[in-house]
């Protein structure tokens, strides 16, 4: 089954379940799902409190894996029986339900993995978990306000080219290491933010930064943050967040960007109240006369470059160099989907 076809049919199973009157405090509405394993069918269920859960069969002496018990996921061993069968499940259940879409998620990897793996579905389930708690549970301190006013910038730049591909988020590589937050072969993107009321002084981190690509076109894309409460003006993070990966035809490719970004899901309660403003959006290419410093113009200086980790401040804050009209913008954005299909 594609994934597609089985997302929606997980969704419309729960769907109908959480229509149908509330059973016992103990019990669960089940629907069968038509992926077979030699234990049986998988299953998806929906208990009391409403909260989905997600049912591997497993051999009546199987021990489930202890130790996956938080906020958020439950994995516990539960036999059900009705009048014509007992059968015994590993039962995966999601615990917040503003987390469904992405529980999602992890049930389609968890069946489709299922179904490569019918002689042993709990190996299967383990996998996926494994999977994803190294995607979402890196270790890390939250982000700070200008780490998160930064990946808010490159996720605007991001969404733009969302907008005219889906698969844009291939172009993201500053997660990855790259010098470059965007690059798309002879055209890159560099994204500086700032929440300071005034100039334009971002910080270059490294002497290829500010470098073009052999041949080709570097824009630095400038955004003005203001950090703000809830107003129509103003955008939520976790808002712009759910909008790229609405727009993104492989999420959990983009969740993983993400997540080397910084960003984790069980952090995502800290980020519920960041709101931002673009006060100031601005785009410069960066050619001959831009102010800046790398390995080739020292090198045509004459300078010999033997040092490491070089950081500094350059300042745009004047009218010169002059930025970037937004229909040059706009091309740029175009040039590089181009070059990436």
């Amino acid at each position: 089954m594609m994934d597609d076809s089985l997302h929606r049919v997980i969704e419309e199973s729960w769907a109908a379940l959480e229509a149908e009157e509330t059973t016992g405090e103990r019990r669960l509405r089940v629907s069968l799902l038509p992926t077979e394993t030699d234990e049986g069918l998988l299953a998806v269920a929906v208990d009391h409190d409403g909260n989905r859960h997600l049912l591997v069969p497993v051999p009546t002496h199987r021990k489930i894996r202890t130790g996956l018990n938080g906020s958020v996921l439950q994995l516990r061993k539960r036999p059900l029986e009705d009048a014509e069968t007992y059968q015994t499940y590993a039962d995966l259940a999601c615990l917040r339900r503003d987390l469904n879409d992405l529980f999602t998620e992890l049930c389609v990897d968890v069946v489709e993995t299922a179904a490569t793996l019918p002689e042993n579905p709990s190996k299967a389930l383990y996998r996926v978990l494994d999977r994803w708690k190294a995607l979402f549970q890196a270790q890390g301190a939250p982000l700070g306000l200008e780490q998160l006013a930064g990946l808010f910038g490159e996720l605007l730049v991001l969404e733009q080219l969302l907008k005219r591909d889906s698969s844009a988020h291939r172009l993201w590589r500053g997660p990855e290491g790259h010098h470059h937050d965007f690059s798309a072969g002879s055209t890159a993107v560099e994204v500086k933010t700032s929440t300071v009321r005034d100039g334009r002084r971002p910080r270059i981190h490294g002497l290829d930064q500010l470098d073009a690509p052999e041949g080709g076109t570097l824009c630095l894309a400038w955004f003005r943050l203001r950090r703000t409460t809830k107003a129509d003006s103003s955008v939520g993070f976790l808002e712009l967040l759910d909008r790229v990966l609405r727009l993104c035809d492989d999420e959990t490719a983009l969740r993983g960007l993400l997540a080397d970004a910084g960003y984790r899901v069980v952090d995502s309660d800290l980020y519920r109240d960041a709101y931002f403003v673009v006060d100031e959006e601005k785009w410069y290419e960066v050619v001959r006369g831009f102010p800046r410093l790398t390995t080739r113009n020292l090198h045509a200086a004459g300078v010999p470059v033997s040092v490491a980790d070089v950081t500094y401040t350059i300042d745009l804050s004047g009218d010169s160099p002059k930025a970037m009209h937004p229909d040059e913008t706009s091309r740029t954005i175009d040039l590089m989907i181009q070059e990436s299909v």
